[in-house]
């Protein structure tokens, strides 16, 4: 259901930055949303060198871009702790300063996504929805 991308300049993250920074983000979101695991998916996007700017300048210091697609109906305090909770996570993770790293939650409405083949549920019905699936499709989320 969340779909998380980072974006960096090109070489900043390592292969193994990366894996912790997807498992950073996915146990923020799933501990703080209640949502399954194997819901977060994290993309890496990177940058070339010139083609970030920010105040119309060239970006001059380390930055750390992620923007989070999640759906609507948490409450604003859940909201606020996963995004601190991304910001020193996701620092952590990646070697780098809270100062570099920017996060953005966009929420849409449930009954716009689809995941998994099925439209998905309002916050916090994921077990119903989960029960409600065919097992061949319950089976093949729970072994992500």
């Amino acid at each position: 259901m969340p779909t998380y991308t980072c974006t960096t300049a090109e070489g900043r993250l390592t292969a193994e930055q990366k894996a912790a920074v997807a498992a950073a983000v996915t146990a923020a979101h799933a501990e703080i949303t209640g949502a399954p695991p194997y819901f977060a998916q994290v993309m890496f996007n990177t940058v070339a060198d010139g083609d970030h700017f920010m105040g119309g300048k060239p970006l001059g210091h380390d930055s750390i871009f992620v923007y989070g697609r999640i759906r609507a109906g948490r409450a604003t305090v859940d909201r606020k702790a996963l995004m601190k909770r991304l910001v020193a996570d996701v620092a952590a993770a990646a070697g780098a300063d809270t100062f570099s790293v920017w996060v953005y939650l966009l929420e849409l409405p449930p009954a716009a996504m689809a995941e998994f083949g099925h439209i998905l549920p309002e916050a916090g019905d994921e077990p119903i929805w989960a029960a409600a699936l065919p097992d061949a499709d319950r089976d093949r989320m729970n072994a992500i």
